[in-house]
């Protein structure tokens, strides 16, 4: 088997496990603001915002126990910082999407709050995933994740003596 064909099906398992949990996201955010929408009356942006902090909440808990959880744990207060940081950039596209089809072009009916709340989860999903996978939940150093001999050079597969 090909080097590369490895680190190509781990992204894909790691992607099926990020869309896994941020499926679950997804109802979860859509759940919230439409309860949020039937039962109150803020206007249709808070009742969004209030649903993506719920979601965020719920994406985090299955990211780190779920998608991330052979990642890196030490420093969890900087993890959960940047999360933090990286989720509210994502709160804001993907509200911003909401407002802006809400306020700037007067598309308020439920079908269109819920289309163009799905479209901004859409968008800040491609940038969760980049940013949370880069910043967030870094990986181990290949031996940590191996338990490899950190003597041994292990650049390529042909490198394999100790070093001196």
């Amino acid at each position: 088997m090909e080097p590369g064909s490895s680190g190509l099906r781990r992204l894909v398992h790691e992607a099926a496990k990020f869309g896994a949990v941020g499926g679950a996201g997804l109802l979860v955010n859509l759940g919230v603001f439409n309860l949020v929408r039937h039962v109150t009356e803020l206007p249709v942006v808070r009742a969004s915002i209030i649903a993506t902090v719920v979601a965020i909440i719920f994406n985090y808990i299955g990211f780190r126990y779920f998608t991330y959880r052979d990642r890196d744990k030490s420093g969890r207060t900087r993890e959960l910082a940047l999360f933090m940081l990286f989720s509210v950039v994502g709160l804001v596209i993907e509200n911003g999407v909401l407002y802006a089809a809400t306020y700037g072009f007067g598309w308020d009916s439920p079908l269109q709050s819920n289309v163009f709340k799905f479209f901004g989860i859409a968008v800040a999903t491609l940038f969760r995933f980049w940013s949370y996978r880069t910043w967030v939940f870094r990986t181990m150093p290949a031996r940590e994740r191996t338990g490899a001999d950190p003597y041994l050079a292990t650049d390529s597969p042909r490198q394999h003596q100790r070093i001196s």
